[in-house]
């Protein structure tokens, strides 16, 4: 268990602007790492091991993309418990993102909004600090227990046209395929134009067969299959989600996460910074993501990684994911609000569930 209390330091942090308070809390944990402070936020990791895509995951809890955009702070993270990390989303060509503010809190929901626009370094610097840190792939470094799975998300800029969007993400992906473990393709992010429209049929289609040709080439480079995982949204309809599912198969992509941040204000009318342009997370976007989940495992069957991740902010809420259909589960709104100790209850909830047939 974390050493100091989350509680007492939520209030500090909820005392700055939302930004403000990740990017200090990112600096903490960049420079923190492997130094005593480290026990601050120090859990140890719960042992659930799960073969998923061919990984070994030691535990069904992972951190989802989004909070590290940079990879500074892998380390500092993987001291959290996590059975996985995903950091990103990373572009080819450094980018500011959205004006400020971009970033607004909504705790009687228990909820953020976001339009951060894929704010990151940069390719190059993104893969220096994945380099950096402990826990890439090919690291392979000796130690007691399991290793700490890492993801890798990409994107494209905001810059390049849609029709050109491939391109990004085959320059993202040749250049994080070395060190990821796994590398997630995000097309669901509501904050860059027209971003979204990737996850219909034909452009799709094009975008996967594309990643699907190249992943087989990086895969000869480098003597290992990294599989590839596709992001997609809440806010899809049956039909759609029957879509995408046909595609993941056709396509032979090894895995699916569901989902990221929704549109919709259904849950949180009536609230401050309610009407905030932006993607919506946090205990709101729960059911939806729970739905998709649901409709996912019934398009695809048994057996196909689908990782859960929306609204969790307990360990009954980790559990709901895995009874929706999910294998493993990922958190990031709810680690904000309940802190790292929220790791280890998700994780221990988990284990004691039984396994899908």
């Amino acid at each position: 268990m974390a050493l100091l209390p989350y509680g007492l330091a939520r209030p500090l942090l909820f005392g700055l602007d939302p930004e403000a308070a990740h990017d200090r809390t990112i600096d903490m944990l960049a420079r923190g790492a492997g130094t005593p402070l480290q026990w601050a936020w120090c859990n140890g990791r719960v042992s659930d091991p799960l073969e998923l895509a061919g990984l070994r995951l030691p535990n069904r809890v992972g951190l989802a993309a989004g909070l590290d955009k940079n990879a500074r702070a892998i380390d500092g993270l993987g001291a959290m418990g996590f059975g996985f990390v995903e950091v990103g989303t990373v572009t080819p060509l450094a980018q500011p993102g959205n004006p400020r503010p971009r970033m607004f809190r909504l705790p009687a929901a228990e909820a953020l909004i976001n339009r951060m626009g894929f704010n990151n370094d940069g390719l190059d610097a993104f893969v220096r600090n994945v380099q950096n840190s402990r826990f890439h792939s090919a690291s392979r470094l000796p130690g007691k227990g399991e290793r700490m799975i890492l993801g890798l998300n990409i994107g494209k800029n905001a810059a390049t046209p849609i029709e050109r969007a491939t391109d990004d993400y085959l320059t993202c992906l040749a250049g994080v395929y070395p060190w990821a473990d796994y590398v997630t393709v995000n097309i669901s992010s509501p904050n860059t134009r027209n971003l979204r429209d990737l996850q219909s049929d034909a452009a799709l289609d094009a975008l996967l067969a594309a990643l699907k040709g190249r992943q087989a080439e990086l895969a000869q480079q480098h003597a290992r299959r990294v599989p590839l995982f596709l992001k997609i949204a809440p806010d899809l309809d049956e039909t759609q989600v029957q879509a995408i599912a046909d595609a993941l198969r056709r396509h032979g992509i090894e895995g699916v996460i569901a989902t990221n941040t929704t549109l919709s204000r259904d849950a949180v009318q009536g609230l401050p910074h309610a009407q905030e342009a932006g993607g919506l997370s946090g205990a709101p976007v729960r059911e939806a993501s729970n739905r998709v989940i649901r409709q996912l495992r019934a398009a695809l069957g048994p057996g196909f990684p689908i990782i859960g991740v929306g609204g969790i902010l307990s360990g009954a809420d980790a559990l709901a994911k895995i009874e929706a259909g999910a294998d493993a589960v990922q958190i990031y709104t709810g680690l904000i609000y309940k802190g790292p100790a929220l790791v280890d209850e998700a994780a221990r909830a988990l284990r004691q569930h039984p396994r899908q047939a």
